[in-house]
């Protein structure tokens, strides 16, 4: 087995043989940013899913995957299946290891006495507003709570009562009697119990005193015998606590949390209120609009599991925090389709060719490669016929120096198909182009002439007979990234123009019976997936991924 590495220190005595035991690595969504089942996991939380898997996978440890429901109010089947769907479309294999807080509270509330018993923890009467008022600040001490010298029985007959339902929410907390002193300002006695008449998704009316997250965390790690606990940066002040908690618990064989810094990317929206708003306010179809960056989102566009680890990868681990650019989460997703997607033609503003000398009525199809850098994935015929759509902008009745399109007399490729020279135009009564005629040359078939004359230009079409049309997406970042995320009253910088909706763009009849999921690169386009929630049988709708230009910079080693 190999040796962990000092950023994951071995919890194990070195007298234990590796072969009597295996690391266990957990993902517990607090740690990784969730209180509970309460939103989608976004690109963060990813990051945070595949280290954790991966450093079981390579440690030759267990990967747990446990939910934090010690918050029913807020918790939702909604969010707890997207999360498990999440996890498993990302690759991390938790097998028949997958856990609840609520799977311990029994034990929770047994260690809770045992704490009482030892004269480690005690019963309060303050309110919440009280609570703060006594907890001091970081540079003033906080005061002893009134009922901190409470005796063990009246502390264990209280705490029974709340168990019972004697008191409303609120009336009572347990508290950790630890320091008030402290100048971590989280061990000046935390609250590890309180009051809340709640009916849980899994435990019904059982339980109306809930444990709160930082008491809760490390029993379920040690009973779970996790070895490594994988947290973000925010959880290191929480980590005394985590200690205090497993060893007055008397847990052998604890586990140890380690900490990691959190995934930031420029100019996205990962903050689960401003998200929530966003729905809510309908600027967004749901969780999963594909112009978000919860990993629903990511997987309706189009990414694929493999980009996003290979992203995360590039990203690194590390306790530095660090930001990186949206730019580079899209140069990962053109790397791991550029060899899987088809090259397909598609024309999003379309008009009209028309070839004058191509004989009416006539349809033949050409042999087209599916992608000419991966010979393997094969051929497709395509129709090609009399009249086509070519993209509007490929025409220009007055163009500029070094414009090798299409304009009256100049001659162009058509991909994969023939010569075409302009010799005539349509407009319409707003001076808006609607027909272009064109020759072609027989002689040309497959791109190239007998005669070895050359052209410099190269556009794409689609028969117009068997084209689909379809309808077509194509995404911006939804913040406005010239001006920043935030405005000055701390509202999100939103950009009017995150989606163009494209109603009739004209398809290879081959793209009409695409599935959800299905990835194309639309040539000169951009890639391209089939929308999962819109699209219907025969009718598919196609989000544009990214498109083929890349502002990112690989790095040098």
């Amino acid at each position: 087995m190999k040796k962990v590495p000092e950023f994951l220190p071995d919890t194990l005595s070195s007298r234990q043989s590796t072969r009597t035991w295996q690391r266990v690595f957990t993902i517990t969504y607090i740690p990784v940013f969730l209180p509970s089942p309460t939103v989608f996991l976004h690109i963060g939380h990813a990051k945070s899913i595949l280290l954790n898997y991966g450093m079981a996978k390579e440690y030759n440890g267990k990967f747990n995957m446990r939910f934090d429901d010690t918050n029913p109010t807020k918790e939702k089947s909604e969010f707890m299946d997207a999360i498990i769907e999440d996890v498993k479309w990302l690759g991390a294999d938790y097998e028949d290891r997958l856990f609840h807080a609520s799977d311990y509270f029994d034990e929770m509330y047994e260690d809770a006495v045992k704490l009482i018993k030892k004269g480690k923890a005690y019963v309060s009467e303050l309110t919440a507003e009280q609570m703060r008022e006594y907890r001091g600040t970081l540079t003033e001490p906080g005061k002893d709570d009134p009922n901190r010298n409470r005796s063990v029985e009246e502390n264990l007959r209280l705490f029974e009562e709340m168990k019972e339902g004697k008191y409303e929410d609120g009336a009572l907390t347990l508290r950790a009697k630890i320091d008030m002193a402290s100048p971590n300002i989280n061990m000046r006695d935390p609250i590890i119990y309180r009051v809340a008449h709640m009916t849980h998704a899994r435990t019904g009316d059982k339980w109306c005193i809930y444990p709160m997250y930082d008491f809760a965390h490390p029993i379920e790690d040690a009973i779970e015998g996790i070895t490594h606990s994988l947290c973000t940066l925010e959880f290191e002040d929480h980590r005394p606590l985590y200690d205090w908690v497993k060893n007055e618990c008397e847990y052998k064989n604890p586990p140890r949390q380690i900490e990691f810094a959190k995934m930031y990317l420029n100019n996205v929206v990962t903050g689960k209120r401003y998200i929530k708003k966003l729905v809510e306010d309908g600027i967004v179809d749901g969780w999963d609009d594909p112009r978000l960056v919860t990993i629903a989102s990511l997987r309706r566009r189009g990414f694929t599991p493999e980009s996003i680890k290979m992203f995360v990868d590039m990203c690194g681990i590390s306790k530095a925090q660090s930001t990186a650019e949206y730019a580079m989460l899209e140069y990962c997703i053109r790397e791991d389709l550029k060899l899987k997607a088809k090259r397909m033609m598609a024309i999003l503003d379309p008009v009209k060719l028309i070839i004058d000398n191509y004989p009416e009525g006539e349809t033949e199809y050409l042999e087209v490669e599916n992608n000419k850098e991966v010979p393997e994935m094969g051929s497709r015929k395509i129709p090609f016929g009399k009249e086509l759509w070519i993209e509007r902008e490929d025409f220009m009745e007055e163009p500029p120096k070094k414009y090798f399109r299409l304009f009256p007399g100049n001659e162009v490729r058509l991909m994969n198909a023939y010569f075409v020279t302009c010799t005539d135009f349509k407009k319409d009564e707003n001076g808006v182009v609607t027909e272009i005629h064109c020759t072609y040359d027989p002689e040309t078939k497959g791109g190239d002439s007998a005669d070895g004359r050359k052209v410099k230009g190269t556009i794409h079409w689609v028969a117009a007979k068997e084209a689909v049309t379809a309808e077509v997406r194509l995404y911006e970042n939804i913040i406005d990234e010239e001006k920043g995320v935030y405005n000055e009253d701390g509202s999100l910088n939103l950009n009017p123009h995150s989606i163009t909706v494209i109603k009739d763009a004209k398809l290879e009849p081959e793209l009409g019976e695409a599935s959800c999921y299905d990835k194309f690169q639309f040539v000169r386009n951009g890639f391209f997936c089939v929308d999962s929630k819109d699209s219907k049988p025969g009718a598919p709708v196609f989000n544009r991924i990214v498109s083929l230009k890349s502002s990112f910079v690989l790095p040098k080693n």
